[in-house]
């Protein structure tokens, strides 16, 4: 039996209509998903998994208020980015708020998937964090699950990073495009001279 999901924090509630609370962002990886890809690490997550490699998108507190309209002209501003990679931290836990940016940019062509620490059954129940089943309908593809380091898989052949987590395909048409692997590592140098690392099992760091 599937042991009921923990509760966000009362911060969630701060953040305004028509804005996400974000850890971080990149354009053009090649590593969270199929294709090039904007990621999307949205700020806030009540799970606390040991082994996580997120662990500063753990608190609800206020991070990077960003409204979704601009951060949809930004995703499109790149013609690289042809998708766009929620993760986290939870993004079920701001599921209106991206199911609102997923539409925006399905209109202009891109694609949509999403980590989650829920599994899709938690996500179709009445327990599940409001909005659910709008974000879930605008995903073509969803990785469910939370990761449990006991189980960690380290392979250039899997797509996620411990083997109860598993690949939801919603869109056929992507059914042949489960090519990433979840040890590999990117690094985006910005413009100030910092870097994302990226990849690795899902990760980000900040450096």
């Amino acid at each position: 039996m599937e042991t009921k999901p923990p509760n966000p924090s009362p911060e969630l509630t701060e953040i305004p209509p028509g804005y996400l609370n974000i850890m971080g962002y990149v354009d053009e990886s090649e590593v969270n998903g199929p294709g090039c890809r904007a990621v999307v690490w949205v700020q806030g997550c009540p799970r606390e998994c040991p082994g996580c490699f997120n662990p500063e998108s753990w608190s609800f507190d206020l991070n990077q208020l960003i409204s979704v309209d601009t951060l949809a002209e930004k995703i499109l501003s790149k013609p690289r980015n042809t998708g766009v990679t929620f993760s986290g931290g939870e993004p079920f836990w701001q599921a209106s708020a991206l199911a609102s940016l997923a539409r925006k940019v399905k209109a202009a062509g891109l694609n949509v998937m999403s980590f989650t620490g829920f599994t899709l059954k938690q996500l179709q129940s009445n327990s599940a964090p409001p909005d659910s089943q709008a974000l879930l309908e605008q995903l073509d593809i969803l990785i469910d699950g939370p990761f449990v380091q006991s189980l960690a898989i380290n392979s250039p052949n899997s797509p996620v990073s411990s083997s109860n987590q598993q690949v939801r395909v919603l869109n056929p048409a992507f059914a042949e495009q489960i090519t990433w692997a979840s040890d590999q590592i990117e690094v985006h140098i910005l413009k100030d001279g910092s870097r994302i690392v990226t990849g690795y099992q899902g990760g980000l760091e900040l450096m």
